[in-house]
């Protein structure tokens, strides 16, 4: 494999971002949409032909430095590459999504004052995640990992005017810092035990490491590779969005639609999972960790998926979906189903893209209003936008025969044939998550596509609210987005329904993944879910989940949706009332936020301030500095007296010192 075309697929995104923000003034939006698209599609292409190359057998894995940075005390720092099969997807993957993306930006942003500047991110954006993808080592994992976070701060916190935006940055940082805090811990583990950062080195050294441990005081110590693989998982959660670091994701919204859809498809939020799929073989050498893991994506799987329910905002709806189709992934992860949440990630990328910027149409139609209340009957209005919106919504609640269906319902499959700790709560967490997923996802449907058009009162309430404006029919009504949105939703519904049975054969059941991931035979779960399966898989497999529980759990979600929010409305507010202390533990989102801002921060606050007052204040400038400058200045005005500038007063004082110093000879003989 030529290390040019890896190179040329990390660096181009960046070149072309860095040339639309330092250059965007002179070369104007289309220069900026232009150049970014065209290196996009470029590295897109590219990583479409490694991926068909390494699939094909053609070439053999990448592994090696592309150059040394430092050397320090015998560890070497490098920038290199390890392209795989793993790799290899993820590229075509993010770079598919981040083209579709870059296109649809061009329609959503056209009048946004900082147009050339948003291409320079989401350009950035993309060589950030390949970067982080593409890593042989930890330093440069790190760097990608990093890299992600800065920009998605900058992405996010977009329209900075606004003081919601900047809270919501803000709030990015600070959680995923919480998570990186033990991701580098994790680093620094396999560096100490291992001498490198090197994954080649960690991997070859995972088994040796099962006897080690790391002493917590003189009488107790935990295994070693269960701590370092619980502080990587730490870090994990902090970008993949696991309870209790999860808060930040659905405040993310506040960025413009096209990033809602790049970070919640196929870039940050994938981060985690790809990361604990490429440390299979450190994860697989402890069940501790791997419990750990599973049992936090099936809380979030479940309980994430609640609160969509009882959200009205169209994009954060579909981001309470992002934190529980990532807590399936975790799950999976968690009971060594690797090949299942890579494949999940893969489908989810194309389906929750496609529901974002479907949902992005909506609000451009709308005119900018995105709470579905006040929506309702789109579909005749927005018929495109609305038939690829469903098309996403059946992928994402595991229709038969659609891409979310084979990745999710074999995810379900083997958490029931694990027999790991924590399976059982695990089990019924995912399942119960498919009816909550039907649930969510069929109510946006039904609010914002069906039902009487609530908009028109709307419409009308501003046109005679006080200090509204004039609202003439045509922005009263809405409207079909331009082609160059409803494009890439139809690039992206078309994979939304096959690619889950173009590749469940190879990807899910196959032997695909080879040595990138590596999994003990006694953990292999989805080995045993296979062997229920006969081809042709597609077919086989699709029938199999109309007889599965999974299918008539989420069967039992939309008709529930239905009855609800279309046939009879009313039930929703009686049921409303019925359950309010649920709802208002729903709303307030477990009061996660809450704690955060009046325990955490607060007691932050708190400690700051004691450390100022007494430790600043009183300990060290006023005891310490202060302090020895007053005793300086009483000692000096004792001394004073004595210095007093008469002969006779130190002849005195001689005499006395002569004196001491005879009693003390004399006392001493």
């Amino acid at each position: 494999m030529n290390p040019h075309v890896l190179l040329a697929i990390a660096l181009l995104p960046l070149l072309a971002g860095a040339i639309a923000g330092l250059f965007g003034k002179w070369i104007g939006h289309a220069g900026a949409h232009t150049l970014t698209i065209a290196a996009v599609a470029v590295s897109c292409a590219l990583s479409i032909d490694v991926l068909w190359q390494l699939y094909t057998n053609r070439v053999p894995t990448y592994d090696a430095p592309v150059y040394s940075w430092l050397v320090s005390d015998g560890v070497h720092i490098q920038v290199g590459f390890l392209v795989d099969r793993l790799t290899a997807l993820m590229m075509a993957t993010v770079t598919f999504v981040s083209l579709c993306v870059h296109v649809y930006t061009i329609g959503y942003m056209h009048d946004d004052p900082g147009y050339t500047r948003f291409f320079s991110y989401i350009a950035l954006f993309t060589f950030s995640m390949l970067m982080l993808v593409m890593a042989n080592n930890f330093m440069q994992l790190f760097f990608g990992w990093e890299a992600v976070a800065v920009v998605s701060y900058l992405l996010i916190g977009f329209w900075y005017t606004r003081p919601t935006a900047t809270f919501a940055a803000l709030k990015a940082m600070l959680v995923n810092r919480v998570g990186d805090f033990g991701f580098l811990l994790g680093i620094a583990g396999v560096l100490y035990f291992t001498g490198s950062l090197d994954y080649r080195d960690a991997f070859a050294a995972a088994p040796h490491l099962v006897g080690q441990t790391i002493p917590l005081s003189a009488l107790h110590s935990v295994p070693a590779l269960t701590l370092i693989c619980i502080c990587l998982f730490i870090g994990a959660m902090g970008k993949s969005a696991q309870v209790p670091l999860h808060v930040w994701l659905p405040d993310s919204m506040e960025g413009p639609t096209p990033i809602s859809a790049l970070i919640h498809a196929a870039t940050m939020v994938t981060a985690g999972i790809f990361m604990v799929a490429r440390m299979s073989p450190l994860f697989e050498y402890s069940d501790t960790a791997l419990s750990f893991v599973m049992v936090i994506g099936a809380t979030t799987a479940f309980f994430m998926g609640l609160l969509g329910v009882v959200n009205n905002d169209i994009k954060r709806v579909i981001a309470y979906s992002t934190l529980s189709q990532l807590g399936y992934m975790t799950a999976a992860l968690g009971v060594s189903a690797y090949s299942g949440a890579i494949f999940h990630l893969m489908t989810h990328a194309f389906f929750k893209a496609l529901l974002f910027l479907a949902a992005g149409s909506v609000i451009l139609g709308m005119h900018h209003e995105q709470d579905m209340r006040k929506m309702g009957g789109l579909a005749k209005y927005m018929p495109w936008t609305a038939v690829t919106c469903w098309i996403g919504g059946l992928a994402l609640i595991g229709t038969p025969f659609f891409s979310g269906f084979y990745s999710k319902d074999a995810i379900i499959e083997a958490v029931h044939a694990s027999h790991r700790w924590g399976h059982e709560y695990t089990y019924w967490c995912v399942l119960a998550g498919a009816f909550v997923t039907a649930l969510y996802t069929f109510r946006m449907l039904f609010l914002t596509f069906h039902g009487p058009e609530r908009f028109r009162s709307v419409a009308a309430h501003h046109e005679h609210g006080e200090g509204a404006h004039e609202a003439t029919p045509h922005e009263a009504t809405p409207h079909e987005s331009p082609w160059v949105v409803v494009g890439p939703l139809v690039a992206l519904a078309i994979p939304s329904i096959v690619i889950g049975a173009l590749t469940v054969s190879i990807v899910l059941f196959g032997d695909y993944f080879g040595s990138s991931i590596f999994v003990l035979g006694q953990n292999n779960v989805i080995a045993e879910v296979a062997r229920d399966v006969m081809p042709p898989v597609w077919l086989h497999f699709g029938l199999q989940g109309f007889a599965g529980p999974t299918f008539w759990v989420a069967l039992a979600g939309v008709i529930t949706a239905w009855v609800f929010f279309l046939w009879r409305p009313q039930w929703a507010d009686v049921a409303a009332r019925v359950l309010s202390p649920l709802r208002t533990l729903l709303v307030n989102k477990y009061f996660f936020d809450w704690f955060n801002e009046n325990v955490i921060a607060a007691g932050s606050r708190l400690l700051g301030i004691g450390l100022w007052r007494g430790g600043d204040e009183t300990v060290i400038d006023g005891a310490l500095v202060n302090g020895t400058a007053n005793t300086v200045g009483r000692l000096g005005g004792v001394l004073r007296l004595i210095q007093s500038g008469y002969l006779y007063s130190y002849a005195f004082w001689m005499i006395i010192g002569l004196a001491v110093l005879v009693g003390w000879f004399l006392l001493r003989i």
